[in-house]
């Protein structure tokens, strides 16, 4: 049976020091050989040990736990690497856990990425404009979600949970915390690098982001209004407190690590956009310059840091711009009943074929056919794959299956329904349940109606290359969908809505 998860900050606390971070064999060899050779400067060893965060977190940390509190912290992994000594540093790195790449958890390899990912971003944003303090800002924006790592070391399962729960559903992160963790996951992690002893900008970002929260929605109710640099700096002037907050460099790691974890949702999201206006307003750029030189920095950090089997966000910027997607690997199957793993199996192979890069398909047909097959061995047997032509006149049917009525040959005008027109506007989902029928029933076509006789109804609209181009129409035969059926649908969605993307951009 699995051990229980601790539900007080003391226990937690308790747990996630001890707990290990394993590292890549190969990163730890090639550190142990740098470190023996001595024509390497620290900072040729600290650049090296950057490309394995967990080893940079357990110098860094074992340093500052040396000066018991006393002296100085730290602040960047050079400066570490000098208080211990070569030697030192060697027997640490030879004592940590290792493991090949492809088994350390995905979940832990993940935020790790998304830790580089922010690094990059604050190298990029910040780090030129503040050269004097380029260590503090490379170091700080790196090791920023260091609390996080032996988390998900421990509970991988809980990155999976969070996502889906709070980005996917749209529950409410606090409560979504509270119910797993049974503590604020901000809290713990303050907690945690005041246990640590951290850089103290690392701490003076989760004091803001705990303890005084104010500042940082004020500035942001200021950074709305980008469009006019003038009023907001009568606002700044307004406001010499926050204007002095404002400037401190420390805020250079929480904006970078905001970007970061953002960019990972989805790259127009509410929560993404927040931070490139307060980025923009840090830097006092216009939004677009921002989202500029963040994109760019994102593309640098996918050449430099991205992985197999892990999700870059630079990878959606070759996507629609209102595309919203969590991982770009494989999905993880929702756990099946035993008698069913052949049809995850085989769900599995065809989000495979579906991601394959590049495309797998000589033509549409054979991509909304697999597709089609997809959706079903997920749970799902009755598929409608409607395609959208380029003036979104008219919607022909692509592919089906299980329809009692045939669907071949069917031609919807979406000008006649305003859901249809809606979901060709940009992409989207609509869920029919029992409790909004009665709203959006009528606004259906009656073809649509009669194909599907049912109260449980899932419909959604995918792009390619800024514009819809699929609608598809799922149900569970009439019957309620399960948070797994869910699970399952919005991941086959996304693997299609790549696939449609990689087979528009194959060679000809």
């Amino acid at each position: 049976m699995p051990t229980p998860l601790p539900r007080s900050l003391d226990a937690w606390l308790k747990q996630l020091d001890k707990q290990p971070l394993p590292v890549p064999a190969d990163s730890q060899q090639r550190v142990c050989r740098a470190l023996t050779d001595s024509r390497r400067s620290l900072r040729d060893i600290a650049e090296l040990m950057q490309g394995s965060p967990a080893l940079s977190l357990r110098v860094l940390r074992e340093a500052n736990r040396q000066s018991g509190g006393l002296g100085e912290r730290a602040e960047s992994l050079e400066s570490a690497i000098g208080r211990l000594g070569l030697q030192r540093t060697e027997e640490l790195v030879q004592r940590q856990p290792t493991l090949p790449a492809e088994e350390i958890p995905p979940a832990l390899r993940q935020i790790q990425l998304i830790s580089q990912h922010a690094s990059q971003q604050a190298n990029g944003l910040f780090a030129g404009r503040l050269a004097r303090l380029w260590q503090e800002i490379h170091w700080g924006s790196l090791l920023f979600l260091a609390p996080l790592w032996p988390l998900l070391a421990a509970r991988p399962e809980l990155l999976e949970a969070w996502e889906q729960r709070v980005l996917v559903k749209g529950e409410p992160a606090s409560r979504v915390e509270q119910e797993l963790l049974g503590v604020p996951l901000l809290e713990l992690c303050l907690a945690l690098a005041e246990r640590w002893r951290l850089p103290e900008w690392i701490v003076q970002g989760y004091r803001l982001l705990t303890l005084d929260r104010r500042l940082l929605i004020k500035a942001l109710h200021i950074a709305r209004d980008n469009e006019h640099p003038l009023h907001q700096q009568q606002m700044l002037d307004a406001a010499p407190q926050l204007r002095r907050w404002l400037t401190q460099p420390a805020n250079t790691i929480v904006l970078a690590n905001g970007l970061a974890l953002s960019a990972h949702q989805a790259w127009s999201s509410p929560h993404s956009l927040r931070w490139q206006r307060l980025s923009g307003l840090y830097l006092q750029l216009p939004l677009v310059e921002v989202q500029q030189q963040i994109h760019q920095q994102a593309a640098q950090s996918a050449r430099l840091h991205a992985a197999r089997g892990l999700w870059h966000p630079a990878e959606a910027l070759l996507w629609p711009p209102t595309a919203c997607h969590l991982r770009s690997a494989v999905p993880e199957a929702p756990a099946p009943a035993p008698a069913k793993a052949t049809a995850v199996d085989e769900w599995r192979r065809l989000c495979t074929q579906l991601l394959a890069q590049p495309s797998a398909f000589n033509n549409l047909e054979q991509l909304a056919s697999s597709a089609n097959q997809a959706l079903q061995a997920c749970g799902l047997p009755r598929v409608l794959l409607l395609l959208a032509d380029r003036s979104h006149s008219r919607l022909r049917a692509l592919q089906h299956a299980g329809l009692d009525q045939p669907g071949s040959g069917l031609a919807l005008d979406p000008q006649h329904s305003q859901v249809l027109r809606r979901l060709l506007k940009e992409p989207g989902q609509l869920r029919l349940t029992p409790s909004n029928i009665a709203q959006f029933s009528a606004l259906l076509p009656g073809a649509l109606k009669a194909l599907f006789p049912s109260e449980h109804l899932m419909l959604r609209s995918l792009a390619c290359n800024g514009r819809v181009a699929l609608l598809l129409v799922v149900d569970r035969n009439g019957g309620a969908f399960s948070d797994t059926h869910l699970q399952a649908f919005g991941k086959t969605a996304q693997c299609i809505e790549r696939a449609l993307s990689s087979f528009a951009r194959r060679a000809p």
